[in-house]
């Protein structure tokens, strides 16, 4: 498959090097043409001058036979207009942007276009190493209802089912993680200790879990 992100810098780069690593052609876009030097010289992309909303630019870059595009340069305004070219008039539909401006990014979420909010997600993501576990929300829907948080869970649950977790807590379990990989349980899963429990779940239940989940299961909690 073919990408076109817009974008070289640290974040642009690192992110065509991945797509390329994976097996897939990729084309850089950035109006620097020095910029291009963070590729390092053994990517076999194309690299692409000029600006990323402009459709000469995109053509050359083979925006017609795209899979996604990724907007990615240092300007809200650019990148939410690049995804918007690429998007409206290429019909590219796996595209996303990066915006800085939090607000911002909430408004273009419910426009359809998928963004990622880089200021508030940093914020999120040192946050949830400060404060307790299940405090800060890994994921959030873009209404704010749904969110999916690593909860604390009591060792009292150890050896417990996942199905027993999820009665206790009125929530659903999301995945694990175990030994650092990911696990998908089922309701049969067990518990077991050192595991970290992400449940998807109601903002407005966040707080009922964690307080559920800290104390160990009473005797009829099977």
């Amino acid at each position: 498959m073919h990408f076109v992100i817009m974008g070289c810098g640290r974040t642009g780069s690192t992110l065509a090097q991945m797509v390329e690593d994976r097996g897939h052609t990729v084309a850089v876009v950035d109006q620097n043409a020095n910029a291009f030097r963070r590729l390092g010289p053994h990517f076999e992309g194309r690299r692409v001058v000029g600006p990323g909303f402009d459709r000469d630019t995109l053509t050359e870059a083979g925006i017609e036979d795209a899979y996604a595009f990724a907007a990615v340069s240092n300007g809200d305004n650019s990148n939410i207009l690049a995804a918007r070219v690429a998007r409206e008039t290429f019909g590219v539909s796996n595209v996303v942007a990066r915006i800085y401006d939090p607000g911002r990014a909430e408004v273009y979420q419910r426009l359809g276009i998928p963004t990622v909010a880089t200021v508030r997600w940093t914020a999120d993501q040192m946050a949830r190493r400060l404060l307790p576990a299940g405090a800060i929300s890994e994921f959030r829907d873009p209404s704010g209802a749904v969110v999916i948080a690593e909860v604390q869970v009591h060792a009292g649950w150890v050896g417990r089912r996942m199905a027993s977790l999820e009665a206790a807590s009125a929530a659903r379990v999301a995945f694990l993680t175990r030994l650092g990989e990911g696990l998908v349980p089922g309701a049969d899963t067990v518990y077991q200790e050192g595991d970290l429990v992400h449940f998807v779940l109601r903002h407005d239940q966040l707080t009922s879990v964690e307080q559920k989940m800290a104390v160990a299961p009473s005797k009829d909690e099977l």
